[in-house]
């Protein structure tokens, strides 16, 4: 069965229609003729009601494009097909095109042996085809449920269409099949397009802008594409077995060369809630914001790719209150899971978002695995500087664990403290920095000595020879009030050393007893601070 429309016509419809009411608008009533009558099955006489329904046989081809249904004429029609044996309609060929359904449409549990067409019909109430069995294909083309639908259970065996389907609520399609199903969409939906435990059986592109996608236990046994706007999407425990990417697309979604309307969906981007259970092997996901998505649980996480512009959550900005203490947190990506543990202490809490009402708060000794799989997730696509910040969350997560040794995270606290595990160049400095300046200070005030010692000479003359014997005599350590030690001179001395110890390793300059100690610790802590910030910008500049 074929159509001749896929929009509502401004005019007369292209099918003998009803006519009812003429008067009104000229076309009248567009429901199609029950034949031989004249009028549509809205607007036949009771008697040629009853007589064209007591005619028809479960599995009977049925044509009511245009026509109006009451909750009371539909189901008529429906009890005038039902199987006995099954206890449910049973439709051959229908066509429902721009029909108009006053009240809810309730098909459950029907059977269509042949073609569904639903075509710009329009649903008022509820739309409820729970069960249903779609045998041969089936086109919701431009049709518009006002009510919300559910489709929990439907089996569809043939190609089916939503192109340009309006959800004015959710949309449900749990454990739904979709055997030959090529394209979904492009679709709307203001409410909640669940695909919860739905399967696809073959490949499948999805085209939603919805206020939020559930993807709950859903099975794609091959490959598909998701192509999303402005929805929050849930894919927890989806089973994918081969390639699948979810990408958010940045305009409207076009059908027939016009935008298709969005009503109430403003939502700026789409955003990832949950990845719980999901083997990541085969995913790929681009242009998303992850701020609150759940990684925890998630399989192969380090080979989940990301592309595109992606957003993961931040540590809070600024200056922030622990306790009583003002503090600002080291700026770097971060998980959800980061926040909601951080956000449930006690002290250091603010500017961390919370757990949602049931959620699960997670321990750092499971987050740090998590961080471990997204930073090599990074370092295999060579994203080093970004890997960066994930191996600072799982030494930050390591350093909070009860499962560590107390000795090995004192270690992680001083490692923090001295360059934020390396990855912090201004903090290395700012030690190398201060220890220089400690150091300068220490020799000018004690490691130098008074004077500059003069070595002495003395010797023998034994006939035609000389022996001469030279000494260097001890350097005297400074006396005096401190304030005239510090001096231009002792100044540039002191920072001579210091700079020879750290660079040069050595500084040939002598020194008192202090000052050779003094040095001794400059040559092992100094060129370390040193190290680290290199180390540190090397991270950030690497490719």
């Amino acid at each position: 069965m074929t159509s001749n429309s896929d929009a509502r016509p401004s005019g007369t419809p292209p099918w003998p229609h009803c006519g009812h009411n003429t008067a009104a608008d000229g076309v009248g009533c567009a429901g199609r003729r029950v034949g031989p009558h004249t009028a549509c099955l809205a607007h036949l006489p009771s008697p040629d009601r009853s007589a064209y329904l007591a005619g028809l046989q479960p599995g009977a081809d049925v044509d009511h494009r245009g026509t109006a249904f009451t909750d009371e004429l539909l189901s008529e029609l429906l009890t005038a097909l039902t199987d006995s044996a099954s206890g449910r309609p049973r439709f051959g060929r229908a066509n429902f095109e721009q029909a108009r359904f006053s009240g809810d449409a309730v098909f459950e549990g029907a059977g269509f042996d042949g073609d569904a067409w639903f075509m710009g019909a329009e649903i008022s109430g509820q739309a409820d085809f729970g069960g249903v069995k779609f045998n041969g294909d089936v086109s919701f083309l431009r049709s518009k449920f006002n009510g919300g639908a559910w489709f929990g259970g439907v089996e569809f065996h043939g190609t089916v269409w939503f192109r340009g389907a309006e959800f004015h609520g959710n949309a449900v399609f749990l454990q739904a099949v979709f055997e030959h199903a090529a394209r979904m969409g492009p679709l709307a939906c203001t409410g909640t397009l669940d695909l919860s435990e739905a399967v696809f059986a073959t490949a499948v592109t999805i085209e939603a802008a919805a206020a939020a996608v559930h993807c709950r236990r859903t099975r794609w046994a091959s490959t598909a594409a998701l192509r999303l706007r402005h929805a929050a999407v849930d894919l927890s425990d989806a089973v994918l077995e081969y390639p699948v990417s979810v990408a958010a697309r940045s305009r409207p979604f076009t059908v027939d060369d016009a935008e298709m309307a969005e009503p109430d969906l403003t939502g700026p981007r789409v955003r990832v809630v949950s990845l719980r259970g999901v083997d990541a092997a085969h995913l790929v996901l681009t242009d998303l914001d992850l701020t609150d998505c759940r990684f925890a649980g998630t399989i192969h996480l380090d080979q989940l790719r990301l592309e595109g512009r992606y957003t993961l959550a931040v540590a809070p900005s600024g200056l922030r209150r622990r306790g009583i203490w003002p503090v600002r947190w080291t700026p770097r990506r971060t998980l959800a899971e980061e926040h909601h543990w951080r956000a449930s202490r006690s002290a250091g809490a603010d500017g961390w978002a919370p757990p949602l009402d049931g959620d699960e708060v997670l321990e750092p000794a499971a987050l740090a695995p998590v961080y471990r799989q997204l930073r090599k997730s990074f370092e295999d696509g060579k994203h080093e500087p970004g890997a960066a910040d994930f191996y600072y969350g799982e030494m930050e997560m390591r350093r909070h664990a009860d499962d560590i040794p107390r000795a090995e995270r004192s270690l992680l606290t001083a490692y923090w403290a001295l360059s934020g595990y390396g990855l912090r160049a201004s903090r290395a400095l700012a030690w190398l920095l201060t220890s220089m300046t400690a150091t300068v200070l220490a020799m000018m005030l004690w490691g130098l000595p008074q004077d500059d010692a003069q070595p002495r000479s003395s010797g023998t003359v034994t006939g035609r020879s000389i022996t001469l014997t030279t000494d260097a005599p001890a350097p005297i350590n400074p006396s005096g009030p401190y304030w005239k030690r510090v001096s231009t001179e002792r100044f540039e001395k002191s920072l001579r050393v210091v700079i020879n110890s750290v660079v040069f390793r050595s500084s040939d300059q002598s020194l008192t007893t202090a000052g050779t100690y003094t040095e001794m610790a400059s040559r092992l802590a100094e060129p370390v601070l040193l190290t680290l910030a290199v180390l540190a910008i090397r991270g950030r500049v690497k490719r």
